[in-house]
């Protein structure tokens, strides 16, 4: 898979740079819905082919994804964590 190939699944999914798992999900499901040619609405009988292969080389991304436990790479991780990291010790945000 190359980035161009995931890039043109995003678009088909109509996602940005992030995403969760379960929004990915919960996507495919949307559009599958909407494209499926027993009950869906699109009258365009190539768009759930398209849909199916955005779903594969997303899924083949995330499947793939190594992800970082180390204590240092958790705030990139985690928005709130970074939040608290940063503010905590303040004396106007945090506990002082």
């Amino acid at each position: 898979m190359t980035y161009e190939e995931l890039k043109a699944a995003l678009r088909v999914f109509g996602l940005g740079e992030r995403a969760t798992l379960q929004e990915i999900k919960a996507r495919y499901r949307e559009l599958a819905k909407r494209h499926h040619p027993d009950g869906g609405i699109s009258e365009d009988t190539e768009a759930i082919y398209r849909v199916i292969e955005a779903n594969r080389v997303i899924l083949e991304y995330v499947e793939s994804y190594r992800y970082c436990f180390s204590e240092q790479e958790y705030p990139e991780q985690d928005p709130e964590e970074r939040l608290r990291r940063r503010f905590m010790t303040d004396p106007l945000w945090g506990k002082g």
